[in-house]
């Protein structure tokens, strides 16, 4: 990997782990904040800890939700190092955004229980505070309270599904098929003839 594709997956990824973590450091030492509409009716600071998975989601304790996080962030980054030579700098960046939101998480659930003393390593909740309240007839729009980290994979889901054909890694089979058709169109045509 190079140091531009290198630069393309590291930089959004720190930058996420660091904006994710001093945005939740600030939210759990600051009382004043942790039940605050900043938009009344739309946008709302909720300070809440999540013992589950995204959207609130608990299949199983806290602890084997933490290691299935765990082995999922780990397996991604595995595929992306994998598919580093066929990946470009918007796949990278994108990824990058994807890794930083797990890590941010993966933290919290490292030490989030050790530093509320609530329980050990791997016990920890995520912090989430963003909330759009937002309701229609009585019903809320999307009801579920997030984190920057949140965000950050949200996004990269999104540009990724959006810019589809621009940001996925070609498999090297694909190149050279399109490359084999382009050398036969080539050869099919002649040059013309001497009269």
């Amino acid at each position: 990997m190079n140091n531009k594709k290198i630069t393309a997956l590291a930089i959004p990824a720190l930058l996420v782990v660091v904006l994710d973590q001093l945005s939740k450091h600030w939210i759990r030492l600051s009382p004043e904040w942790q039940n605050w509409e900043l938009i009344p009716g739309w946008l709302a600071f909720h300070y809440t800890q999540n013992p589950g998975m995204a959207l609130g989601m608990q299949w199983a304790s806290t602890e084997v939700i933490s290691v299935v996080a765990i082995i999922a962030t780990l397996s991604i980054l595995g595929y992306v190092i994998y598919n580093r030579h066929n990946a470009n700098r918007g796949y990278l960046f994108c990824m990058g955004l994807i890794l930083g939101g797990a890590f941010g998480n993966i933290i919290d659930r490292l030490v989030m229980a050790k530093i509320g003393q609530y329980g050990g390593v791997l016990e920890g909740h995520v912090v989430d505070f963003i909330h759009f309240n937002l309701e229609i007839g009585g019903f809320a729009v999307f009801p579920y309270i997030f984190n920057v980290a949140d965000i950050a994979i949200s996004t990269a889901i999104i540009s990724m599904l959006v810019f589809h054909q621009k940001v996925m890694p070609v498999e090297e089979s694909n190149k050279k098929l399109e490359g084999d058709e382009f050398e036969d169109e080539a050869s099919s045509i002649q040059a013309p003839s001497d009269l």
